[in-house]
């Protein structure tokens, strides 16, 4: 059957078991008397952008097991992530977020399960769920490399073009297996077809150095392939997951330490602070990758499998980490800030906003809008004349309310680092920068109030040539993240990260 042939209709059989397993959770999540985040206000315009916090990597029932004693092998749904859709979108609401991406893996044939069976429980999710935005894509099952996040964007066509792009490229796919979708040159190829896609979709890189065997001895993902994937397709491959999810490893079902379990599943080389050594080493390879001027942007998600308190390793969407776009309240948009790095991370809510704007001297104030002065997270800032310095500010919130373990976690730290802007590098391994630094740190005593926001503002001076500017946050007083041992509290180790703001002269 192709794409074009499969009804839109969810089939009865989908519908019962929908309602058979989410009970009355969808309805008691709808009129449970929960109070929305401030985002949420619906007499605020719905085209204005704000902070929008969202998960672009859930898992649900459809990320299925496989009985391999048939031919081909039987899908098992609920063999690996046990949750209907409408369940994750139920409790992503629950817990502030005003997008999710559908992300489910693949298999023997996978793609035409996700047509038939996945889209159409998509389809009622969006209709039970209607305040949660619900983006239809898949973890791919990447050639010669590990997981990756495919975003559709909303359109028409978005189930047509998911099945095209899984049935010819996901390297599990095919059935029988066939090696040859399982190398570099199907990837480039992947992406030089949805390079010219007229709804090109989005693509981040899932858990990076998961496979990782040491700090820089890289596994399924190495930063030739990144540079490789960006060069082909600049506009699709944008960047890879800051914090992975799996944050709940180290959490027993009643929530107390399991002194074995390991953040993010990284059971190799561990995590730091929570975020993948990939991000979170400064002057690492996120840094080698911005120093050469590339738009390669961090996220961080739950990849939300099935909750510790029933046995798994993950939190809910929104409940430990959220990916905050800057947008509208719209589909297109919310794809557009993702893909042009209007972007900021955080775990445990230890922030809500963070405004990061860069200006010519004398010209600063507020969210950046490429307005020629002052360029924000994703944007450029281009000197003129004999100007030299540039004006930082950095505006972030603490939530009002306390975080989904109770706790109200206060920022210890901000840190502003820079980083000069060098060209390609001439060595397509390399994962340093070394001209990246902390500019400067600024705690309390330093900052000051400007009603619910914490403002920092910081001068950078005698500036001689490209450079980017991002910023950090922890409620540690570690100066820079430390490996995560195992049993480590994924409440107690929070940090946020910006994404970058470019300057050239």
């Amino acid at each position: 059957m192709s794409a074009s042939e499969i009804s839109e209709s969810p089939g009865p059989l989908t519908r019962r078991r929908l309602l058979a397993v989410t009970g009355g959770l969808v309805g008691a999540v709808a009129v449970g008397g929960l109070t929305g985040p401030a985002w949420a206000d619906e007499r605020q315009p719905r085209g204005r952008r704000r902070w929008l916090p969202g998960d672009h990597h859930v898992h649900s029932e459809f990320s299925v097991g496989y009985d391999n004693s048939t031919n081909p092998p039987t899908p098992i749904i609920g063999g690996d992530a046990i949750y209907p859709l409408s369940v994750n979108a139920s409790k992503a609401q629950q817990f502030g977020l005003a997008w999710i991406v559908s992300t489910d893996h693949g298999g023997p044939l996978h793609s035409k399960l996700d047509a038939e069976q996945r889209y159409p429980s998509l389809l009622e999710a969006r209709r039970s769920v209607p305040r949660v935005m619900q983006f239809y894509g898949m973890e791919l099952d990447t050639p010669a490399a590990d997981h990756s996040s495919l975003i559709i964007p909303k359109v028409p066509t978005e189930r047509d073009i998911l099945f095209q792009l899984e049935s010819r490229f996901a390297k599990r796919d095919p059935w029988p297996a066939d090696p040859s979708f399982d190398t570099e040159q199907k990837m480039l190829e992947a992406l030089r077809v949805m390079q010219q896609l007229p709804h090109k979709p989005l693509l981040f890189a899932n858990h990076p150095a998961r496979s990782a065997k040491g700090l820089g001895v890289y596994g399924q993902d190495t930063p030739a392939e990144f540079r490789n994937w960006h060069d082909t397709a600049p506009d699709v491959a944008h960047g890879f997951e800051g914090a992975p999810g799996h944050q709940a490893g180290a959490l027993r079902k009643d929530g107390t330490i399991d002194p074995d379990g390991a953040r993010g599943g990284y059971g190799n080389y561990p995590t730091m602070g929570g975020f993948d050594q990939m991000t979170a080493r400064l002057g690492g390879l996120w840094d080698s990758l911005l120093g050469e001027g590339r738009r390669w942007w961090i996220t961080s998600t739950s990849d939300s499998h099935v909750h510790y308190s029933e046995g798994g390793s993950d939190f809910w969407p929104g409940e430990y980490s959220k990916t905050y776009v800057y947008a509208g309240w719209d589909y297109a948009d919310i794809l557009d800030s993702l893909r042009n790095g209007r972007i900021f991370v955080t775990i445990g809510d230890l922030i809500d906003q963070l405004d990061l704007t860069v200006s010519r001297t004398g010209q600063g104030g507020g969210h950046g809008e490429a307005n020629g002065n002052t360029a924000s997270v994703g944007e450029t800032l281009k000197l003129r004349g004999r100007d030299r310095d540039a004006e930082v500010e950095v505006r972030f919130r603490v939530p009002r309310t306390p975080n989904a373990k109770g706790e109200r976690p206060q920022v210890n730290r901000l840190d502003i680092i820079t980083g000069r802007i060098t060209g390609p590098a001439q060595d397509r391994t390399s994962d340093t920068n070394p001209t990246t630094k902390v500019e400067a740190r600024y705690g309390p005593n330093q900052w000051r109030r400007d009603g619910d926001e914490i403002v920092v503002r910081h001068t950078l001076r005698d500036i001689d040539g490209p450079m980017y500017v991002r910023v950090r946050g922890t409620n540690t007083h570690e100066l820079e993240p430390q490996p995560d041992p195992r049993g480590s509290d994924p409440w107690a180790d929070l940090w946020f990260y910006s994404n970058p703001v470019f300057i050239e002269r």
